[in-house]
């Protein structure tokens, strides 16, 4: 097999995952590295394919890198050497020296080494060679490198080809103390992955907010916030004058004429249909220049049949402007989503 590249997805949408590459590359052929990242082929180029994937990204595929140079490894700390041959042999002529830069490794399996081992030499001949900026934070152009079993595999791409920044799509955030839930990570990410801006000192709902951890990051960008869920906040946020908590239902909500808001976000544990109605119902809710952010939880069986009913509901309201399973995602998809106009809602 001579992989075209390397993909990475949620190993529970596994199937979901390999159809879209399938759909955007047909013929395309898989070897399972480890769970969820496999070694693809082709017979479109990488670079193609990430430019059909540039306006219109996968839902389930998190990440791709190409696969430009590969070489057997011993599984001894002499692969960093031999992967610092291969990158001075193969790449260093494809590295432009005026964009800053990233190397990305990832060690699947049992190696003597991990990645940051693998960064640093391999940063330091980039940058002794070419004399091209280190920015971790922020790279144009990254050196991928991905180390298997037996292979490692080196390619290189702009940042914007990997359909994320973060090698494997594994965005971490590090723990707030003040950290009320897990799913903090969810709605920071979504911000980031989907750069929502969000108004100055706007107004945001929360839906099934309890215990708070998606109120507590509205409150971070500066929302004012209203708080639906018969149960309680924690007790950081009872004290906030900024947070009014409205111990209801989300559908008791709709019947004591809710205001108008800016943001709409929605991470409650219902079907993925039921919530995606709840969101319908709520768009009258929003200003023109709002918008809106669900979480659809998918079941294990019929999932593909459960999504595309999902977003057929949606669709009756807004448009749907982006949808990812996030890494910090679990048995469900994050969308973001834009009201359409008044009159359309109205004549549904």
């Amino acid at each position: 097999m001579n992989p075209t590249l390397i993909a990475t997805a949620d190993p529970d949408f596994a199937d979901l995952a390999q159809a879209e590459i399938v759909a955007a590359a047909p013929q395309a052929r898989f070897a399972m590295l480890v769970d969820g990242v496999w070694l693809v082929e082709t017979a479109v180029s990488f670079f193609a394919l990430a430019a059909r994937w540039q306006t219109k990204p996968p839902i389930f595929v998190r990440h791709i890198n190409p696969v430009q140079a590969s070489l057997h490894l011993r599984g001894q700390q002499s692969d960093i050497y031999a992967l610092s041959d291969l990158l001075q042999a193969e790449l260093l002529d494809l590295i432009d020296p005026d964009l800053p830069f990233s190397v990305q490794s990832r060690v699947l399996g049992q190696q003597p080494y991990k990645a940051f081992d693998l960064n640093q030499p391999l940063a330091r001949t980039i940058t002794a060679k070419t004399h091209a900026p280190l920015n971790v934070r922020q790279p144009v152009q990254i050196l991928s490198v991905v180390v298997g079993p037996e292979q490692g595999y080196l390619g290189l791409s702009l940042a914007a080809h990997n359909l994320s920044d973060w090698a494997g799509g594994r965005r971490r955030f590090a723990r707030d103390e003040a950290q009320i839930s897990r799913a903090e990570f969810k709605l920071l990410e979504a911000i980031e992955t989907f750069a929502i801006k969000l108004p100055p000192r706007g107004v945001a709902l929360d839906l099934g907010a309890a215990p708070g951890g998606w109120t507590r990051i509205l409150r971070l960008h500066e929302q004012y916030v209203t708080a639906v869920d018969p149960a309680r906040l924690h007790p950081s946020l009872q004290a906030d004058a900024n947070v009014r908590h409205l111990r209801l239902t989300a559908e008791e909500y709709l019947t004591a004429d809710p205001d108008q808001f800016d943001l709409i976000v929605n991470d409650m544990r219902l079907d993925a249909r039921d919530s995606a109605r709840l969101m319908v119902a709520y768009a009258r809710h929003l200003y023109r220049h709002g918008s809106a952010l669900i979480t659809l939880k998918l079941p294990q069986e019929n999932r593909q049949t459960v999504l595309d009913h999902s977003f057929d509901i949606l669709r009756r309201a807004y448009t749907i402007t982006a949808a990812r399973q996030l890494f910090h995602n679990r048995s469900e998809i994050t969308l973001y989503l834009q009201p359409k106009s008044y009159d359309k809602i109205g004549n549904m």
